[in-house]
């Protein structure tokens, strides 16, 4: 289990993240919402040790991260961050490889290849393995970057915001990846999701954050309402449901 203890973070007098408690169920998929600006991606990377919070406290499985040693953190928690910049000339293989690095420093051995392959294989990447990673389009390099991540073999798997350059047909597969990884191999995903019916459908739990606080949270049926959407976006959001799944619609007038 995640737990998250009175979290604060500030840049200058800017309140970035404000005194945020909240327990993350272990086994299960967290889908994070909420608008811009509202610290999703901020309290991910205090979660995974990116940034130190200013106050708080973050456990996991009864740890406080800060005590973890550096190569015991990376084998127990992954993240992929919203903005990767990758400046060197790799083969979608090599970059998957990173993946392995806590456990092996570089020195693959078997096993190792075959977690490389099943995660390949996870994100429709085999054919393209070979592929230098400045030649694909950001949808492939993004796949690629998530690829690596579940190399990692972590029991928590931090995303924020993997749906980034995907198009509908590969967002709903990336989807349906994460869920697998939680339903199959019993991972611990938390995702930022601007989209709030891949949240509805594919989520857990739901947590909503507004200007820096938790707004609220909990499973996906008490947090897709009509009062709760329409007070977190501001918005005159309809909630439909079809084969026990709500969905929201929030184009219309």
């Amino acid at each position: 289990m995640m737990e998250v203890q009175n979290v604060t973070k500030s840049y200058g007098e800017t309140i970035v993240v404000n005194n945020v408690s909240l327990p993350i169920e272990k086994g299960k998929m967290t889908a994070c919402i909420g608008p811009n600006g509202a610290g999703k991606s901020t309290l991910l990377e205090m979660v995974s040790r990116l940034i130190p919070q200013d106050t708080g406290h973050i456990y996991i499985d009864g740890n406080e991260v800060k005590t973890w040693k550096k190569g015991d953190f990376a084998k127990r928690l992954s993240v992929l961050k919203q903005t990767n910049q990758m400046n060197v000339r790799l083969t979608v293989r090599e970059l998957v490889s990173f993946g392995r690095f806590p456990y092996t420093k570089g020195r693959l051995n078997q096993h190792c290849h075959e977690v490389i392959d099943s995660s390949l294989e996870y994100l429709g990447l085999l054919d393209l393995q070979t592929r230098y990673i400045d030649t694909l389009s950001g949808g492939q390099l993004q796949r690629a970057m998530i690829a690596m991540v579940l190399c990692q073999d972590t029991d928590y798997i931090l995303l924020d915001e993997p749906l980034n350059n995907l198009d509908m047909s590969y967002g709903v597969q990336m989807m349906k990846t994460l869920r697998r990884l939680v339903d199959e191999l019993g991972k611990t995903v938390i995702t930022v999701v601007h989209d709030i019916n891949f949240a509805a459908s594919y989520a857990d739990n739901i947590v909503a954050m507004k200007e820096g606080r938790l707004f609220a949270s909990g499973p996906v049926d008490e947090m897709i309402t009509k009062p709760v959407l329409d007070d977190l976006y501001d918005m005159d959001v309809k909630i439909i449901e079809s084969n026990g799944t709500k969905y929201c619609l929030y184009y219309t007038n």
